[in-house]
């Protein structure tokens, strides 16, 4: 294996990673709380996995692979924005 193919082969895992750390925080932070939540870490990490997992699609150039991250981040981003917001005190109507 070429190096260049070891580092993008890399980077997919490190995204995969990522990605699938969300589920591990959800799962263990709602079993300390009894009941399902979803901590802002999910966010965080949906956020860097997904990323990681789109700049290696768009190497890979798989255009499937890059249509459902690129739309995944856009929904992980607005959460993410919508929790700031809301934590802040704005009202739906002036975001």
């Amino acid at each position: 294996m070429q190096d260049h193919e070891f580092i993008w082969l890399s980077v997919g895992f490190i995204g995969q990673a990522l990605f699938s750390m969300r589920f591990l925080v959800q799962w263990l932070q709602s079993e300390r709380a009894r009941r399902s939540i979803i901590p802002d870490a999910f966010w965080y990490f949906s956020i860097a996995g997904g990323a990681t997992l789109l700049v290696y699609a768009i190497h890979r150039q798989d255009p499937v692979f890059i249509v459902g991250q690129g739309m995944g981040l856009f929904i992980y981003l607005r959460n993410l924005h919508l929790i700031i917001r809301e934590r802040r005190g704005a009202s739906p109507g002036k975001a």
